[in-house]
């Protein structure tokens, strides 16, 4: 007895089959290529045929869930989420235990149905998604549901903690801001390090932007923090990044804090309650207010430099108004500084 799911999947095939046989060409067989990366995808990422509806019920039925990724040609994050965190044994174990994942091209052509039957390319999908960074992760529940979604790469450290939130299907039980504090490795007496451009406190959003009229930047971090430490030391020493932070208020907030802050919108509640309300997953993130309060623009996942003083560039310049791709205002951005004669170092 043939599954009902199953007889589109065997339809596709037939023909495809049938495609081989009658010595079709290239072109005739396009949509069964998978679209190109700059880095090889690991073989046991699933052979789609990117019908998403049909990929979380036969994940459902292996007892597992969706992942979906976005990458893209030449991204360095891709590439390190694919030569050092899914060349970790425990991980790609776990991934291939817990998760059916397809990989999708930020910039790619092949058609794709969605969880709620609209078709289109990837690239349009990426853009009804809102996929500013590459990788992009989401995970789906059985029902279809995005249920954690990690924006630009994560360290193989932090990416166990996802995978073990989802895997073990946690979200029903508390947040991922939560979970992943709790589970953070925090040295007793830890604090956060301080920098002379933030903001004294107490944060107090709607005062701040009233005495400075300039947009805010909120820096979520947590101590014990390698890649907040990495923030200071590196992103934040460069003179590039000091001159494009003279365009904000700087604002730092613990992600599991218990000081007391006034968001844009009035509300008094805990650095903790905040973060959760945003929610924020991933620290250090950088999240963008414009000068009336709305959030803008959010950076959470690890990043270089150079894409820290992008996405400063992108908010502080008004960029960000007129292209609504932060990837494109990126890829201009650096043909822009080379066309100058400037070095543009992606990872550096």
């Amino acid at each position: 007895m043939i599954v009902p799911t199953l007889i589109p999947r065997l339809f596709h095939l037939l023909v495809f089959c049938c495609a081989l046989c009658g010595g079709a060409n290239a072109t005739e067989v396009k949509s069964f290529v998978p679209s190109p990366h700059a880095i090889d995808i690991p073989r046991w990422f699933s052979d789609s045929f990117l019908d998403l509806r049909e990929e979380v019920q036969d994940a459902a039925r292996q007892q597992r869930r969706l992942l979906i990724y976005f990458g893209q040609d030449g991204c360095p994050y891709c590439k390190a989420l694919m030569q050092v965190t899914f060349r970790q044994p425990d991980i790609v174990a776990k991934t291939r235990q817990h998760f059916l994942p397809v990989a999708l091209n930020l910039w790619g052509d092949r058609e794709v149905t969605w969880i709620d039957g609209r078709r289109m390319s990837e690239k349009e999908l990426g853009a009804v998604l809102k996929v500013q960074f590459t990788p992009t992760l989401l995970f789906f529940d059985e029902q279809g549901k995005v249920v954690l979604r990690l924006n630009g790469y994560s360290p193989p450290e932090k990416f166990r903690v996802a995978l073990d939130y989802v895997g073990l299907r946690l979200e029903k039980k508390q947040s991922f801001t939560d979970y992943l504090a709790a589970t953070a490795a925090i040295a007793t007496g830890a604090q956060l390090a301080n920098e002379t451009f933030f903001a004294p406190g107490p944060v107090e959003l709607p005062r701040l932007m009233k005495a400075a009229a300039k947009p805010v930047v909120v820096v979520f971090e947590q101590p014990s923090c390698r890649e907040c430490d990495e923030l200071h030391r590196v992103a934040f020493q460069r003179a590039e990044t000091r001159q494009l932070l003279e365009r904000f208020t700087v604002v730092q907030a613990a992600l599991a804090g218990e000081r007391k802050v006034v968001t844009a919108g009035g509300m008094h509640m805990s650095e903790r309650d905040w973060a959760r309300a945003l929610k924020v997953v991933y620290a250090p993130s950088l999240v963008f207010f414009d000068t009336a309060g709305r959030e803008v623009f959010r950076v959470e996942g690890y990043m270089r430099p150079f894409h820290i003083a992008s996405a400063l560039d992108y908010v502080g310049s008004g960029a960000y108004r007129d292209e609504p791709s932060f990837q494109r205002f990126v890829q201009k951005r650096a043909d822009t500084m080379r066309a100058a004669g400037k070095q543009v170092e992606l990872w550096n």
